[in-house]
């Protein structure tokens, strides 16, 4: 006995032994620097905004942009299987809202004394501003959702928000961060990887994201979208697609484009284009079927053969258009907001008496058209333009068809926004998948662990929003 409590007693001696650094691990950072933590953030929220997988961004097929080859729970709306409203939930709270919330943190607890004041106000503003875009997609994603009670981790049952209240909140915290930019200093700098610490385009990133804004509400709260929209074009929104919220991916892994890690990467043949915006595109002769299609049933090359497959249903890779090579390149920009949309938005302010007057329309809609050809890199917008299908006083009986359609049609690669169009203006005209018989979604229902892991609050949410269905709608979503 004696001998095994000698052995027990130096085991002891020996374990709480100080052996001063061996123990700390030289290679992991103890202490991450705001600029790493924001960067982090900013890579979060575009990859998710960008992401085309089918377990955690569904928005392409929810706008009908892309069709299903053998697996068809997305393109019939079943959001239970694999849970895509929890992890679009988690991406945009764990992994954008806190890593910002953070960012902050250390820059307020960071001795500031060697940069100037100014500097520290836009980094904090900048941070303001990925907030309030974060927090404004997930309203328009769920409708209510913890924002009050969001982020803090000594509360893990917190309460949901009402969606408008939640709006009316980052609204006010938007016009905050844009009164307190200075243009003429930096913010990040290098760990920016949006516009590299240029304060002059995220003031004009803030005001196109207001111009949004005001255009999502007009239909609840005009007076209020007529301020915000006038308040928003008077500080300067958009005027060219150098101003767009782009984000370089890189052409090796794991800084992919999150669609090429999808289509190339994967090894798979999942997706092809949707016979929805094929055949809209078709009717239209738009040329930019080049770009967002691939040419794979152009046998001997001397027609412009795009084949759309049917929506919802079982559709064989090869007989149907394939998406574009663009899409196939692991470099392909991420892009969260551009000039084109706010070219439509300020076509649709100006139909909704927001600003300016209807006959303001013609001009912001063929500029956006223009700045759609350019961003995707496509010629001879002049001839599109003169199409009696496309020209704005002959396309369609009313401007929100007319305009919702090219806007939807721009969108192609933000699945998010091109839903949110058909959302606000139920068009283009959307297939019904045979399977379910469902119509568009017009909500993400919550995750499917909400029920068991913050029970009272769901149950409050879900009734507020009269029922967790994909059928109940956001407040702004009122047609």
């Amino acid at each position: 006995m004696k001998k095994y409590l000698i052995i027990f007693a130096t085991m002891a001696f020996v374990s709480c032994s100080d052996f001063g650094d061996i123990n700390v691990d030289t290679k992991s950072a103890t202490a991450v620097p705001a600029e790493t933590v924001f960067a982090n953030a900013t890579r979060n929220l575009v990859d998710q905004m960008t992401e085309s997988s089918v377990n955690a961004n569904i928005f392409r097929h929810f706008s009908q942009a892309w069709a299903q080859t053998t697996y068809q729970d997305e393109t019939n709306y079943n959001l239970i299987n694999r849970d895509q409203p929890g992890a679009h939930w988690a991406f945009l709270y764990r992994d954008v809202l806190k890593d910002l919330d953070e960012a902050k943190v250390i820059i307020n607890d960071t001795d500031n004394s060697t940069v100037s004041a100014e500097l520290v106000t836009n980094q904090l503003a900048t941070i303001s501003i990925l907030e309030v875009y974060t927090y404004h997609v997930l309203v328009d994603s769920f409708g209510d959702v913890p924002f009050t009670e969001a982020l803090d981790i000594d509360n893990v049952l917190p309460a949901y928000d009402d969606d408008a209240a939640i709006y009316a909140a980052i609204i006010t915290q938007l016009d905050v961060a844009i009164a307190s930019i200075t243009v003429s200093e930096g913010s990040f700098g290098g760990s920016d990887l949006i516009y590299a610490g240029d304060m002059a385009k995220w003031k004009k990133f803030a005001n196109s994201l207001k111009l949004r804004m005001a255009v999502r509400i007009e239909s609840v709260d005009a007076g209020k979208a007529a301020t915000m929209a006038s308040e928003a074009v008077a500080s300067g929104v958009f005027t060219s697609n150098d101003d767009n919220a782009t984000f370089a991916y890189l052409d090796g892994s794991p800084n992919t484009n999150p669609v090429w890690t999808d289509l190339v990467e994967s090894g798979r043949q999942d997706f092809i284009g949707s016979n929805t915006i094929i055949d809209i595109m078709n009717d239209l002769e738009d040329p930019r079927r080049a770009v967002y299609f691939a040419d794979n049933l152009q046998e001997d090359g001397s027609s412009d053969t795009y084949v759309g497959g049917p929506y919802g249903v079982n559709a064989p890779y090869g007989d149907y258009s394939h998406i574009g090579d663009l899409f196939h390149q692991p470099d392909t920009p991420g892009d969260i907001l551009d000039y084109a949309e706010v070219e439509f938005l300020l076509a649709e302010a100006a139909e909704l008496g927001l600003v300016g007057s209807p006959a303001d329309a013609p001009a912001h809609y063929e500029a956006a058209i223009t700045a759609s050809f350019d961003f995707w890199s496509v010629d001879d917008v002049a001839t599109y333009l003169a199409n009696p299908a496309v020209a704005y006083a002959t396309a369609a009986s009313t401007w929100q068809e007319k305009i919702a359609v090219q806007k939807w049609l721009h969108l192609f690669n933000r699945g998010f926004e091109a839903w949110s169009t058909y959302r606000k203006y139920d068009f283009p005209m959307m297939n019904i998948p045979p399977t379910s018989g469902e119509d568009v979604p017009r909500r993400y229902t919550y995750p499917v662990n909400e029920p068991t892991r913050n029970g009272a609050s769901y149950s409050a949410a879900s009734a507020a929003m009269g029922g967790d269905t994909k059928a109940s709608t956001v407040f702004w979503d009122v047609n």
